[in-house]
């Protein structure tokens, strides 16, 4: 069953700015999580480059590039599309794995999945 949890305000997240990070159990695992907005709509993913699984940001909640149109791996370089997690280029095996959020009163919500659990589940 699907949980909704608040993550953040709405107004934590500015386009192409700096991310909200959070906690989630990902396949039996405690992984990091970042939440970004990307004109005017707000993305969630795990922080785990596709390259090599490490976090991506570059320095504390930042991961969008200099142009603030993609979302860099620090390691590698490896580029990741805001919206969809897509690889854009570089040294990437796919996209990033992307959860689920809605965004209703003011506030940021993730979704749980079957892989995707809240730390206190």
């Amino acid at each position: 069953m699907t949980q909704v949890i608040p993550l953040c305000n709405s107004a934590d997240l500015a386009n192409s700015g700096e991310a909200v990070p959070f906690d989630v159990i990902y396949c039996g695992q405690t992984c990091r999580a970042f939440a970004i907005r990307y004109q005017d709509q707000a993305h969630a993913y795990l922080n785990r480059c596709t390259h090599v699984p490490m976090e991506m940001d570059y320095q504390p909640n930042r991961f969008f590039d200099s142009t603030g149109h993609y979302l860099m791996c620090a390691t590698h370089g490896a580029m990741y599309q805001p919206h969809t997690g897509a690889c854009r280029m570089g040294p990437c095996r796919g996209g990033l794995v992307k959860i689920e959020l809605s965004e209703f009163d003011g506030v940021v919500h993730w979704h749980t999945a079957h892989n995707l659990k809240p730390l206190d589940f």
